[in-house]
């Protein structure tokens, strides 16, 4: 990501989830950061946020291309929860 640019959260969920996101976004050349409030407090010594939740950033100028990337790997999910 460009230290220009905006960034802007695109996904919370499970740490497993944003990983499987994040590879999607790289293969269309879409770099991003997922950040964990859990287990940065850990390392700090203090404990914030819920273990299983990471957090999906990508730069605000990658919006338009991530967001079909996006619909579709969210809509996989939802299949795969009722499934």
């Amino acid at each position: 990501m460009n230290d220009h640019d905006h960034s802007i959260r695109i996904f919370t969920g499970s740490e497993i989830d944003a990983l499987a996101l994040r590879a999607l976004l790289e293969e269309a050349g879409i770099s991003s950061m997922i950040r964990n409030e859990y287990q940065s407090g850990m390392l700090a010594g203090f404990v914030a946020g819920f273990p299983s939740e990471s957090e999906l950033y990508i730069s605000d100028s990658d919006r338009e291309a991530a967001e079909p990337i996006l619909a579709v790997f969210l809509t996989r999910s939802e299949r795969e929860e009722q499934a």
